[in-house]
């Protein structure tokens, strides 16, 4: 299962490896060093999280405020890490948390489509975490040597493989008419958050607004889909 996660997610690692390699440019024009960057892709690994901490990253580095970007930044693994919950019903704490380190939103979108059709186990999901992972490195590696080269990687729309790659793991999770609401939720709570709140918060509250819409709007269903998960578990 593992070879398996790690061959399912390499098309989206393509996607990874592209965007990563944007920070990598960012990282090298901010004076940050490769074994910086590498130390920061292996503790760290959340693009979004890292794309803040580069943005952040100015002498004297102002510690305090970046760990709380990342963490409001990363709150999302907390919805990611519940939905997962079935998956590791078997699962000891320690591989638990050993797994859910690996875990980024591609290679969580990967395991859960194939979840659905019963052909993901905890093992699949490291996979995809390592194949995601290295990708991640290489492109910001590569990135990092480009950096003193390409001076504006917006003229050649590279920013765009960031959103590009989350619309496509967005498609393939939607299940039909029942995400209707939910999404719709999520996505007026995450427009009113980026709007009138500071910082990162509209990624958590749009992802908190549509979860509840959905658990308390279909109670029963909810609870028939977290059985059947547990049963097939």
């Amino acid at each position: 299962m593992f070879r398996n996660g790690f061959i399912k997610n390499l098309p989206v690692a393509a996607s990874v490896g592209a965007y990563g390699s944007i920070l990598g440019v960012l990282a090298a024009q901010k004076g940050i060093t490769w074994p910086q960057l590498l130390l920061m892709n292996l503790s760290v690994f959340a693009g979004s999280a890292q794309f803040v901490m580069v943005e952040m990253w100015i002498a004297p580095l102002p510690i305090a405020e970046i760990t709380l970007a990342v963490m409001i930044v990363n709150l999302r693994y907390m919805l990611i890490g519940a939905s997962l919950n079935p998956l590791f019903s078997r699962s000891s704490l320690l591989q638990k948390m050993g797994i859910m380190h690996l875990v980024a939103d591609e290679n969580w979108a990967v395991t859960m489509a194939e979840y659905r059709k019963g052909n993901a186990t905890p093992l699949f999901l490291l996979g995809g975490g390592v194949c995601v992972l290295t990708a991640w490195c290489m492109g910001t590696l590569a990135g990092h040597r480009l950096g003193a080269v390409i001076q504006n990687p917006e003229y050649y729309a590279l920013d765009f493989v960031f959103i590009a790659v989350f619309t496509a793991l967005t498609v393939s999770l939607w299940r039909g008419r029942e995400d209707a609401l939910p999404w719709l939720f999520a996505a007026v709570f995450s427009v009113l958050a980026h709007r009138y709140l500071p910082g990162k918060w509209y990624i958590v509250i749009g992802g908190m607004g549509g979860a509840l819409f959905s658990a308390f709007s279909c109670p029963d269903i909810s609870a028939k889909e977290k059985k059947g998960a547990y049963d097939d578990g």
